[in-house]
């Protein structure tokens, strides 16, 4: 007897497994976790370690004792996830935090949705979020670069995103944009290179994982957005302020990496263009205006949020579909 099968979206296949999609970011994200270890050494290995870890132990028990399933740690879905939690925390932030996020991103953020392919939220960014609102001090606590992290134990330093912050015009141009694309910049320790997570974008698109829709569309609304609104001081003022937004802070890791999520973003081109304007009006206005220097993980949050409308919304039109008039 034949059974019809309903199982979440999206239902074309690609050709590629869920295994090898997750697989394949964690490859595109060696780059930045390379500059990661240059710059931060042993702390960025170990809080890397720590969430990975405690992401896949908390999963595997959750599935094994407290929904009965049988485990999916296999998938690489975990491992990724903990690998996102660790790159938006600092460096130097206490080893039992990061267990907490851990345990915020995969119990609420994913396996209270039924796991992967139903988590509504991406579960990293909602790690992100709960951390930042419970421990504020020492996710705002950002250790200062240094080669292989020698030399600078207990110094920290401003991020660019909170000079940006203040709008000291003097300080901002000052900034040498080519530290933000090396990576020798304060910051989550996973963001800090914009060539970086460029290169593991690159290696994204070619193994077409991801779409050029979501990340293009957020960086270059940030861009154009900064650069309307700081336009009155200047061409060359306006420039630089919008290049700082684009490379410094979460933006790249986030709208790469994370605002791509399968499960959390909308399935077609134009949804996805849609969305990642959104999520660029909204990190501007955050970052200009709001509390924080920050706004990318709040963005992307509120737009999951917004993703089954967008879905709902703009779906392409059915296969012999004729409009009718009157």
């Amino acid at each position: 007897m034949n059974k019809l099968v309903v199982s979440p979206s999206p239902h074309v296949h690609s050709g590629l497994s869920t295994t090898q999609c997750m697989y394949g970011v964690l490859i595109a994200l060696i780059p930045a976790f390379l500059v990661s270890l240059y710059y931060f050494g042993i702390d960025a290995l170990l809080v890397t370690a720590t969430s990975v870890v405690a992401c896949i132990t908390f999963e595997y028990l959750i599935q094994r004792y407290l929904l009965g399933q049988r485990s999916t740690i296999g998938d690489g879905s975990a491992i990724l996830t903990g690998v996102l939690l660790a790159f938006n925390l600092p460096a130097s932030i206490p080893l039992w935090i990061v267990v907490v996020g851990a345990l915020f991103a995969i119990g609420i953020g994913k396996m209270a949705f039924g796991g992967i392919g139903n988590n509504i939220f991406n579960p990293a960014l909602a790690g992100r979020i709960f951390l930042l609102i419970s421990f504020p001090q020492q996710m705002t606590t950002w250790p200062i670069p240094a080669p292989w992290g020698i030399g600078v134990d207990g110094q920290t330093g401003a991020t660019t995103l909170s000079i940006l912050k203040r709008g000291n015009v003097e300080e901002i141009v000052n900034i040498d944009v080519l530290e933000t694309l090396v990576g020798n910049a304060g910051g989550s320790f996973g963001e800090v290179s914009a060539i970086a997570l460029i290169i593991g974008f690159l290696y994204l698109l070619w193994k077409k994982i991801i779409t050029w829709h979501i990340p293009v569309s957020i960086i270059a609304t940030v861009f154009l957005f900064s650069f309307a609104v700081t336009i009155s001081q200047g061409w060359e003022y306006a420039i630089i302020f919008s290049e700082l937004q684009i490379f410094s802070g979460g933006l790249l890791l986030g709208a790469i990496f994370m605002a791509t999520d399968y499960v959390t973003s909308p399935m077609t081109p134009g949804g996805m263009l849609l969305y990642g304007v959104l999520i660029g009006i909204i990190t501007v206005v955050i970052r200009l205006w709001g509390a924080y220097p920050e706004g990318l993980s709040f963005a992307i949050f509120i737009m999951n949020g917004v993703t089954p409308l967008i879905n709902k919304y703009m779906t392409p039109k059915r296969f012999g579909e004729v409009k009718r008039h009157g």
